[in-house]
């Protein structure tokens, strides 16, 4: 069950919108963000590349711009290591492209899912070695690999960590101690002691704000400019908030997308059906995300990369179809994961706060998707675990009450290797410590049933008729959505629905038109749980719900129509 709260955040909505020409209710939305005073409001709405901060800001960025240098310098062979996923393919899409133009002798490699799990490792370290590279070079990963780094500085490595992940803690007596990797440089926004303002980087995002510092030093400042997409599509595909840098990333990076000359980027798009369509992060989220992450998934991450870094158009169609493909297994494989782990969970876990589940047969590569499909349904974090080739292998997804990184630092004695962040989280366990693990997060959850209740914030209480063309086309100020800059939630009530309509294949979506006491009436869309609205249109009950608004435009004509996003019904009409 949800529960509907009013933002109630104050300010003079009135003289916002007089400076900046809004309206009033597009002011609030933004207030509703935590933007507060001119310089935020102004980098809101106005921020660009030129707005974005000074790379030297973050800890270790010298040191690792020194040391690439001095590498291209005397010829030493460099090898990155990235992460299978979409931020790892970014990331290293934008290392090896920025490297090679500096003419540094540059190659990289990509862990596989089920040979190697996350991040670099041993054999990773040894196969580097056995090729006569000299300098390692992470993304996307590295944080918390303190054995394996130690292992490469014993090879004769030099190693440069570059990452955006939580770094892990042992508590002692109520005091952290932090654990890092001793590499010859880290650069990772979320190190204690970084003065970088944006801390919640994706790893495309540090990738690109060291090659901007390399181009700097090397007299092509302003070349970096060429990746934004690339790390635009990595902050969306990676969930990480779209806030102050980050909304600059996927702003530009949709812009630059529209005209892009990657013959990968843009066979995705034509395959995809989009090539008309005005690219948003929805797209970038939704149906080029998954497909760049399939890959990785149930191929290798490397038929990704070699897409995004084909010369040849007809090569990169060919790879597009072939990710394209690899996406619809893997939604199939999900459907029957999602299905079997609802069933675990309602037979065994439903007392359960903290939901553990153990699906041996499951393709370890979905195993965050189930997740994140569980965490939907009941509203609680959940690991799903699998069984894999060296272990059990695990993916977690928290709500916002519930750090699930910091719970896993607290169990580390149960676990083999874990990382991740508040809301996400990878891990290795035995099997034998499934059971203990289960049992240690519920015992130590604290989880109330207010923090298990799911909470839909309404950034302002707006009736339908104060809907028009104008604040739906000032909408588009606020964009891009996702993480962190949510899109807006406005809500009405007291609404009779004068017809109804199934539409969509096996009739899951409806349409139907809502109606006002005063008389006012406007067209409503729906695109999920569909039937408690057909039950009210039966029963002649009143509704309130939540909703987007939208302009629907067909064959030149245009119509204000709504998307309703939540509903309850009321009393008889």
């Amino acid at each position: 069950m949800q529960e509907w709260r009013i933002y109630s955040k104050k300010a003079d909505f009135s003289a916002i919108g007089k400076k900046y020409g809004i309206d009033q209710v597009i002011a609030r939305v933004i207030r509703n963000r935590d933007i507060e005073g001119d310089a935020a409001m102004d980098s809101y709405l106005n921020g660009s590349v030129d707005s974005m901060y000074d790379p030297m800001l973050m800890k270790d960025m010298g040191k690792a711009v020194d040391i690439l240098l001095d590498t291209i310098k005397n010829k030493r062979k460099i090898r990155i290591i990235g992460d299978y996923d979409i931020d790892g393919i970014c990331s290293i899409y934008i290392l090896f492209k920025g490297l090679l133009f500096l003419g540094a002798d540059v190659d990289y490699e990509v862990p596989d899912r089920i040979k190697d799990g996350y991040g670099i490792n041993e054999n990773l370290i040894k196969q580097a070695y056995d090729d006569g590279r000299e300098v390692i070079l992470t993304c996307d990963n590295g944080i918390a690999a303190t054995e394996q780094v130690r292992y490469a500085r014993s090879l004769g490595f030099t190693v440069i960590v570059t990452d955006h992940h939580d770094i892990r803690y042992e508590e002692i007596d109520g005091k952290k101690t932090y654990i890092l990797p001793e590499a010859d440089a880290i650069v990772n926004p979320k190190q204690s002691d970084c003065s970088y303002p944006c801390s919640f980087l994706c790893g495309a995002g540090v990738a690109y704000k060291l090659m901007q510092e390399l181009f700097k030093r090397t007299g092509n400042e302003g070349k970096e400019r060429e990746f934004l997409v690339f790390a635009g599509i990595a902050t969306v595909g990676d969930v990480v908030d779209l806030k102050d840098e980050n909304r600059i990333f996927v702003k530009e990076g949709l812009k630059q997308f529209k005209e892009t000359d990657n013959y990968g980027l843009r066979a995705l798009t034509v395959i995809n059906g989009l090539d008309d369509k005005e690219i948003c992060a929805y797209h970038i989220g939704f149906i080029i995300g998954p497909c760049l992450n399939a890959s990785g998934r149930l191929d290798t991450a490397k038929r990704a990369l070699k897409m995004l870094l084909s010369k040849d158009k007809y090569e990169a169609e060919r790879l597009a179809g072939d990710l394209v493909s690899l996406n619809e297994e893997r939604k199939s494989l999900t459907a029957a994961a999602v299905i079997l782990a609802e069933k675990i969970v309602d037979e065994n876990y439903t007392d359960d706060t903290v939901l553990v589940i153990y699906l041996p047969d499951c393709h370890e590569s979905i195993a965050g998707i189930v997740a994140g499909r569980i965490r939907e349904k009941y509203y609680k974090p959940v690991i799903v675990l699998t069984k894999g080739e060296d272990g059990v292998k695990g993916s977690a997804r928290s709500i916002e009450s519930y750090n699930i990184f910091e719970k896993l630092c607290e169990c580390s004695h149960l676990l083999t290797k874990f990382g991740g962040h508040p809301l996400a989280a990878g891990m290795s366990l035995k099997e034998e410590n499934i059971e203990e693990l289960r049992k240690y997060l519920n015992e130590h959850s604290n989880l109330t049933k207010d923090d298990l209740t799911e909470k839909v914030w309404i950034d302002v209480p707006m009736p339908l008729e104060y809907i028009n063309e104008d604040i739906i086309n000032e909408l588009s100020l606020l964009e891009p959505y996702g993480k962190g800059n949510e899109k807006p939630v406005f809500a009405d009530k007291n609404l009779i629905i004068v017809s109804f309509m199934r539409i969509g294949r096996d009739g899951k979506f409806a349409k139907m038109e809502l109606k006002k006491n005063n008389g006012m009436s406007i067209f409503a869309m729906c695109f999920n749980n569909c039937d408690g609205l057909n039950e009210a249109f039966i029963n002649n009950k009143r509704i309130s719900c939540t909703y987007y608004p939208e302009i629907n435009e067909f064959r030149g004509n245009k119509k204000l129509q709504i998307c309703i996003t939540g509903y309850r019904i009321e009393e008889d009409i």
